[in-house]
């Protein structure tokens, strides 16, 4: 589950209410992604994984944290999820955000399971 797009249907949208967007763009449709649906890891996962504390400062953002910590900025969204905070928006200077370790751990357990 490293990238976010993997295993996502894709949808083509030709609605009438892109219409003007569609002739400016001189398109015949849009393409969207279907919202993933994310598992979050049990208390007993969590527990065997090695959570950072970050405190929340001004210029933080999940991008560049997840390239201090995990060294690519695509994984943004594992801080993100982790904390359930879905934005930056949602922190303020001085909240406490875990950074979860090792990513592969922290992917398998974000992986969904039907």
């Amino acid at each position: 589950m490293g990238k976010r797009y993997n295993d996502r249907q894709i949808y083509t949208n030709t609605s009438e209410l892109y219409e003007e967007a569609l002739e400016n763009r001189n398109r015949k449709s849009i393409r969207h992604y279907n919202t993933a649906k994310l598992r979050y890891p049990t208390i007993s996962e969590i527990q065997k994984m090695t959570k950072i504390r970050h405190i929340w400062k001004v210029g933080d953002r999940y991008y560049k944290l997840a390239y201090k910590y995990y060294g690519a900025t695509r994984y943004w969204w594992v801080i993100a999820q982790f904390n359930q905070r879905p934005t930056e928006a949602n922190c303020q200077v001085g909240d406490m955000i875990m950074i979860p370790m090792p990513l592969e751990a922290v992917l398998r357990a974000f992986e969904r399971r039907d």
